[in-house]
């Protein structure tokens, strides 16, 4: 490592780790973490590459956001508190020092708000575009984290906040749709800054069988509960909750199941989707109530495998489920 790399750790990064003892100033190879009787370590990782996850115009503040939040939406569908964060960076070649300090400082802000301590991690140049990884810690009593594989048949499929408005702010970010400014700063903010659902985490490990997050789409992270639990999971199109400006979007458009169909396919929403007993179900839902975040029933999970999607009496299950990372090369 340069000197040149161990200024910049140190002017940028260090304060983002606040003093915690286990990060050594980041000065180390290491972070010392000690255990902690009577809770699991949860670790998530995920990685934002400009152009790719994001549009390649996001300022560095929308690049910070994204990339820790998005690690926080996996630990809020687990139940788990944030705790601490390792951060690998790849500046592109010319990368300037104001970029590198605003995406530094951003990154405090929301690490500060979310009660995440910066561990360590390294910095590298690239000739491609602007990537990070982030790899996230958190905590939960033993034996307590939200599994996606805990779904019964009988349970209710229930769903968090509203579902299609980080596919329209992705649209926003492009210029290729105007729902007017109320809308636009809305959409941009679920697209760039989206919340991720901390404050329901107590929530669920007490009451929901299982849960994920959903960044590749509703259908495609329903799938995931489906397969992990060996369970089927029947979804109502028209029960899925969606915005005033999702509304506003099909108002007037020929084929508004088609346009019901891609909002729950496009991803970037970072709610929550999960199963409950039926008494739980109806728990959760006066939880929500008491945070201001809607919780919607939009289904039953049966005996079987997969999912599908009703339409009234029409099976209206899409081809297209969700975002394959492996298979699209589309900007998120």
């Amino acid at each position: 490592m340069s000197r040149s790399e161990f200024d910049e750790i140190a002017r940028l990064f260090a304060p983002i780790s606040f003093g915690a003892p286990e990060a050594l100033d980041l000065k180390d190879d290491a972070a010392i973490i000690p255990a902690r009787p009577g809770f699991d370590l949860v670790v998530t990782k995920d990685a934002v590459v400009l152009g790719v996850h994001l549009v390649s115009d996001a300022a560095p503040e929308d690049f910070a956001a994204k990339l820790l939040r998005s690690n926080l939406s996996d630990l809020a569908a687990k139940g788990a508190k944030p705790d601490a964060a390792f951060l690998a960076i790849a500046w592109p070649s010319g990368t300037d020092d104001t970029y590198r300090a605003r995406f530094a400082a951003a990154l405090k802000s929301d690490a500060e708000r979310f009660g995440v301590r910066l561990f360590g991690g390294d910095t590298v140049t690239t000739p491609g575009p602007l990537t990070a990884s982030l790899t996230l810690l958190g905590y939960v009593p033993s034996g307590t984290a939200v599994l996606r594989s805990g779904a019964q048949a009988g349970d209710i499929v229930l769903v968090t906040g509203e579902i299609g408005d980080g596919g329209l702010g992705l649209l926003t970010a492009r210029g290729e749709l105007d729902l007017g400014p109320a809308a636009e700063t809305k959409l941009l903010s679920r697209y760039f800054r989206p919340e991720p659902r901390l404050d329901l985490a107590e929530a669920l490990r007490r009451l929901a069988s299982s849960a994920a997050d959903v960044s590749d789409g509703l259908f495609a992270d329903a799938g995931h509960l489906a397969s992990a639990s060996g369970v089927h999971l029947e979804i109502d199109l028209g029960e899925i909750p969606v915005s005033a400006a999702a509304r506003r979007w099909m108002a007037g458009r020929a084929d508004q199941r088609s346009d019901r169909l891609w909002l729950a396919s496009a991803g970037d929403d970072y709610e929550i989707v999960l199963t409950a007993s039926e008494p739980h179900a109806l728990a959760l839902q006066a939880e929500g109530q008491s945070l201001g975040l809607p919780i919607t029933p939009i289904g039953r999970v049966r005996a079987g495998e997969g999912i599908s999607v009703r339409d009234g009496e029409h099976d209206a299950t899409p081809p297209r489920l969700g975002y394959d990372h492996l298979g699209e090369g589309e900007i998120r």
